[in-house]
């Protein structure tokens, strides 16, 4: 509160404040003509810098350059051009105070009421692949201090950092002067600006200026020594801060619950559930992209044409096609469909090839909330759009899962490598129980044990033939969910393969699956009663694998 004791007496009201004086500097060009016009036929004096002064001039419009406003040159290749108090206290004086008046007047000071700066295109420079020197010279010094001077003082000065709001000036010069109301908003998208600009300034430093920093520090030294080193920070994937730059691109409904609020944010370069194209039906809910994530992880977990069937972010049906099906995408959701009808009843469904009219007609026939797939044949649009209800979505063309994972918890962000698929061949499995398999069977666990993944633990998957038949998720202890996956495959669980997603603690886990008779099991080993989990298997005949790495899915 220093500089204003005492000053409440001499504040005026300033709602509606006539625009005389504009600073204009814009590296978009955008609208900038027509805004040019609008204050020059008001009589509103336009100071602009550089190639914006130039482009106003050039369409024979009157435009001083701020070099003679400052009384120096625009300096050092441009990087020094409005960094003055002729520019900064014009903006910044507070003209509720009179003394703020007085002491302009003395200066010989003249206020700005509108500043229009949009900042050097760094995100632009970065994504071009340019050299890191050109990136750096787009790292916008003068700009955000114009952007955030004129925001900070919104009660006596308009700031403009976006052409799509041009025309609301343009309308409130023609009226008499910006509102309040306005530079209150104005002000608002300006600090916006500035944050998501330095965010992404940050995170550009973080992945190449701070990693060439280590790279450097960490180079042998002329004594063929080390000057830095960390072995373990060495390789990894995770930078010193992430600069998460998201933006809000929808108000849902509503949350998980009707009484909880909820939005849609997403982040610039995403190519995921959040920028899917929607083609038909109400909009998504909070609980429909949460299952939309996890259907698809689950289906694109496979080479193969694959369909997943989700339902509380959890699969109650995984399949691939049946081999050489006419209409694999079509098989493949119907197999997924069949190992548990009455959960899929309105539940999510991904295909990670394009839907097919066949696979439509079946879906026609069943409640779905949401279909998402890489595309869709017109014919498939044309009879799914006659629901009202079902929401297709369209994949971003260039779909990609993140190598990285994040998880809120109070206070913070966990973040992880995205689980991966690299070490899921059998090659490496070691057999500890039963007999070798053909492969047929050993098809079957490679099946089992992808699908395990997407399964919220402890999860337990019962497969046959490329087809869960039995699914048991999200259960306190391994034992109950080897009872569920049981019960939901009924008289199929004779024969199929299980997979189990970390390590049974005891064999009574594994003899629920034996008592149903499985054929085969692949589990990641390493409790310390693995000889009892393996006499088990090995009393019953049935094959057992362990295949060495656990998948836990919270």
């Amino acid at each position: 509160m220093s500089g204003h004791t005492n000053a409440s007496s001499s504040y005026r009201n300033r709602d509606q404040i006539a625009i005389e004086r504009a600073l204009i500097s814009v590296s978009d060009k955008t609208g900038l003509l027509d805004l040019a016009a609008a204050l020059t036929a008001d009589g509103v004096e336009i100071v602009s810098t550089g190639s914006t002064a130039a482009t106003i001039r050039a369409a024979g419009y009157d435009v001083t350059d701020v070099s003679a406003v400052t009384g120096f040159p625009e300096s050092l290749g441009g990087r020094v051009k409005t960094l003055h108090p002729g520019v900064h206290a014009g903006i910044l004086a507070d003209l509720r105070l009179e003394a703020h008046q007085a002491q302009l007047e003395e200066l010989g000071i003249k206020a700005f009421q509108l500043v229009v700066v949009n900042l050097y295109p760094f995100v632009e420079t970065a994504l071009s692949g340019a050299e890191p020197a050109d990136v750096i010279e787009q790292i916008d010094i003068g700009g955000p201090a114009l952007v955030r001077a004129s925001a900070k003082n919104h009660a006596n000065v308009a700031i403009v950092v976006d052409p799509a709001n041009y025309g609301e000036i343009i309308a409130a010069v023609a009226e008499g002067g910006s509102t309040l109301q306005l530079r209150q908003k104005l002000a608002s998208l300006a600090f916006e600006h500035t944050a998501d600009y330095d965010l992404s300034v940050s995170a550009w430093f973080t992945e190449n200026v701070y990693d060439q920093w280590q790279d450097d520090i960490e180079a042998p030294g002329e004594d063929g020594t080390l000057e830095a080193a960390d072995d373990e920070d060495d390789e990894s994937p995770f930078p010193e801060g992430l600069g998460i730059e998201v933006t809000r691109a929808a108000i849902l409904r509503y949350g998980e619950n009707s009484h909880q609020a909820a939005a849609l944010y997403v982040g610039e370069g995403g190519r995921g559930i959040a920028q899917a194209r929607q083609l038909h039906g109400k909009e998504m809910s909070y609980n429909n992209y949460v299952d939309a994530d996890a259907a698809v992880r689950a289906a694109f977990d496979f080479s193969e044409p694959a369909v997943a069937i989700v339902k509380h972010a959890n699969p109650c049906g995984i399949a691939i096609a049946k081999p050489n099906a006419p209409d694999a995408i079509a098989s493949a959701h119907l197999r997924a469909h069949a190992c548990d009808p009455i959960s899929a009843f309105g539940g999510v469904i991904a295909a990670n090839r394009v839907v097919t009219l066949g696979m439509a007609e079946t879906i026609s026939e069943i409640f779905t909330e949401v279909l998402i797939a890489p595309g869709f044949e017109p014919a498939a649009v044309q009879l799914l759009t006659k629901k009202k209800n079902i929401r297709l979505l369209e994949l971003p063309a260039d779909y990609e899962r993140s190598s990285l994972e994040l998880h809120q918890i109070s206070g913070g962000l966990l973040v992880q490598e995205t689980d991966s698929f690299e070490s899921f061949s059998s090659v490496g499995w070691m057999l500890v129980a039963g007999p070798d398999v053909d492969a047929a069977t050993r098809a079957d666990l490679e099946f089992a044990w992808k699908s395990c993944r997407s399964v919220k633990s402890n999860a337990i998957l019962l497969a046959h033939a490329g087809a869960s038949v039995g699914v048991g998720m999200g259960q306190v202890n391994r034992v109950d969910s080897c009872h569920l996956a049981v019960s939901r495959a009924g008289e199929r669980a004779k024969g199929s393969v299980a997979a189990s997603d970390a390590f049974f603690p005891f064999a009574d886990g594994l003899e629920v699956l034996l008592d149903a008779g499985i054929a085969a099991v692949v589990q990641p080993g390493g409790s310390v009663r693995d000889p009892e989990v393996i006499a088990a298997a090995e009393a019953a005949g049935v094959s057992m694998f362990f295949a060495g790495e656990r998948h836990f899915f919270h």
